[in-house]
């Protein structure tokens, strides 16, 4: 048992204090954090204020509040008897996913049979990678079902971080050969003029979100390797053309600066054995005025296809810093100027 909960006593009508006991210091020093730094996020969060004294910690706060931080308390302390670890990330993946998400179920690519209610886990070689809002795991279910998948949302989602967590896991659990990773090389409102260096150090700017994702999933010397045969790929989407992409993961970043004849093209190079990945954001379109966006053309075809799903995100699924959902928020309110 991760916890024992004493009869908590009312100080005031509204205000009560509530005791949790912890067997393993051990894991409650992990789950207070360095210099605390758990339970201060978790007071700043909820509205609460939670003292600790010996293995027990105390929590004072509005009933409501001080139940929802006792459950998230217990929850994060079963997290780590399990044997992971407890870092910011998992505090606000708990606080947005409910009870209900909670457990200790796993899923990789050998186990894409098994996805259910339960919670669901992407396991690479450097992290094991949870979804943190309903939004994105109902994108992870998705882009383990269908052989193609849209994501679009709002910068800051997780929408290619997790499409590349997906692939790294299938390419390692041998159910793709490769991983392909593709953006349309379109400047963001400036004309950086001709870059110095080969191709690839042309269109590397273009790509260092891609090289990001993929440096959080596995180890830097196994990453030149596997680009060194060829088995990781990256690639602007004008190189696309004749291709013919099987048994492939497949990842097209940024789609909304896609024209609609890059985009028709890229989608018509799936091959057997392979899966699709198109992420972008509607609101962030770099393309001339003028030129219509293939993103919203894929959207409006494609709707209705059998295994090709369409996963949309929101400001409430932002996991970067607070203030970007704030940021992006503010932008919608303010609408399209002209």
């Amino acid at each position: 048992m991760a916890s024992t909960i004493l009869t908590p006593p009312t100080i005031t009508p509204d205000i009560a204090e509530a005791y949790l006991e912890f067997p393993d210091n051990r894991l409650l020093i992990d789950l207070c954090g360095e210099h605390d730094r758990n339970l201060a996020s978790i007071e700043i969060k909820l509205g609460v204020q939670i003292l600790r004294r010996g293995n027990r910690l105390t929590i004072i706060g509005e009933e409501p509040a001080g139940q929802a931080a006792t459950r998230l308390l217990e929850a994060l302390y079963s997290r780590l008897e399990t044997g992971k670890s407890v870092e910011a990330a998992d505090i606000d993946r708990e606080l947005r996913m409910g009870p209900s998400e909670r457990g200790t179920g796993s899923l990789d690519g050998d186990q894409m049979e098994m996805f259910s209610a339960g919670p669901i886990e992407i396991k690479t070689r450097r992290k094991l990678i949870e979804p943190r809002t309903d939004a994105q795991k109902a994108y992870v279910r998705n882009l383990f079902d269908n052989e193609m998948c849209f994501g679009i949302g709002p910068a800051g989602t997780g929408k290619t971080y997790l499409a590349v967590a997906v692939g790294v896991s299938l390419f390692l659990g041998g159910h793709v050969d490769r991983i392909i990773l593709s953006r349309p090389a379109v400047e963001a409102g400036e004309r950086l003029g001709f870059l110095p260096g080969d191709m690839k150090d042309k269109v590397d700017p273009y790509m260092q979100p891609l090289y990001d994702a993929l440096n959080d999933f596995l180890p830097g010397k196994q990453i030149q390797k596997l680009f060194e045969e060829k088995r990781i790929e990256i690639a602007p989407l004008a190189f696309m053309r004749g291709r013919t992409l099987s048994n492939a993961f497949v990842v097209l970043d940024e789609a909304q600066n896609a024209t609609s004849m890059q985009m028709k093209m890229f989608l018509t190079r799936l091959g057997e054995g392979s899966r699709m990945v198109i992420t972008g954001d509607r609101t962030q379109v770099d393309l001339p005025r003028g030129v219509s966006s293939g993103l919203a053309d894929a959207e409006r075809l494609l709707g209705g296809i059998a295994r090709i799903s369409f996963n949309y995100f929101t400001s409430r699924d932002v996991v970067r810093h607070p203030l970007v959902a704030a940021i992006i928020e503010a932008y919608e309110a303010e609408g399209p100027r002209g």
